[in-house]
């Protein structure tokens, strides 16, 4: 089923979800007397905040402001004291680009399946725009799963990881994963609302899954960069891995995972012990 939302929608959900977990304290304004209705700022104290008249926010937050500029953006995302990865999530709220995902499946090209495999034992693994696993050399699908074995349909990092139990065996911190996978999925709907596959998929998980549901409400962004990842096998038991995802120029919306180890280190025998190195 699909998660059919507009970016009038998408942009409203968001500023009161960012405005809602300000306080007045927070920001250095009185807080009345005789208490409030809300928890959060009301959209008169944001518009004071930014500079803007009362009306002008509301139609913003209702999705119905046109040619809006960047210093209004600017003021707006100061005020509701937003981190850089949701200052342009806004900004594709408001602008959203021009260029559609595909909707149909992508093609990855032969040169780039080849280095991926050549970097065995290197874990390696190319996800598309929705978190589709597009390729996996033969190391990470012994540390994460075996992508190939499945329908192509199938194949997508954030459905197995609500729908596969053994996901929470693969990674000890599943909650923090998989709500960190949801939340790259919100990023990706902000940059195009409509997207119908990402919209099928998020419906569709929804419905199955009360966890993605859960992390899906909460409108958390993540972009996937670098850091430690704990992994855990059968075989070689708990061990941390370093990620990193590079972005490829000439294929827009794809990017190359790789995983490794600190050298020397525990986790580094585990992980040459898992894959055969």
């Amino acid at each position: 089923m699909a998660c059919v939302t507009t970016r009038e929608d998408e942009l409203s959900e968001f500023l009161k979800s960012r405005r809602a977990r300000l306080t007045p304290a927070d920001v250095g304004l009185a807080v009345a007397r005789n208490g409030r209705r809300v928890a959060g700022l009301r959209r008169e104290e944001l518009a004071q905040l930014a500079g803007v008249s009362p009306d002008y926010y509301a139609r913003l937050e209702q999705g119905r402001a046109t040619n809006v500029s960047e210093q209004v953006l600017d003021a707006v995302a100061r005020a509701l004291r937003l981190d850089e990865l949701e200052r342009r999530h806004l900004s594709d709220l408001v602008k959203p680009a021009t260029t559609a995902t595909a909707d149909g499946p992508i093609r990855v090209r032969p040169a780039l399946r080849a280095i991926i495999d050549a970097l065995d034992p290197t874990p390696a693994v190319l996800h598309g725009p929705r978190m589709e696993v597009l390729a996996i050399n033969r190391a990470a699908a012994l540390l994460i799963c075996d992508f190939d074995a499945m329908p192509e349909p199938e194949r997508n990092m954030v459905r197995w990881m609500f729908s596969d139990p053994r996901a929470r065996q693969v990674y000890p911190d599943w909650p923090d994963i998989a709500a960190q996978l949801v939340a790259i999925l919100r990023v990706a709907g902000g940059k195009n609302t409509a997207d119908g596959p990402l919209a099928e998929l998020v419906g569709e998980l929804s419905s199955a899954s009360p966890d993605f549901a859960r992390f899906w409400s909460d409108r958390d962004l993540f972009q996937h960069t670098h850091g430690p990842k704990r992994f855990r096998h059968e075989v070689t038991g708990t061990f941390t891995l370093n990620y990193e995802t590079l972005h490829l120029p000439a294929d827009p919306g794809l990017s190359l995972i790789l995983y490794s180890a600190d050298p020397g280190s525990p986790s580094e025998a585990k992980l040459r012990a898992l894959v055969g190195s």
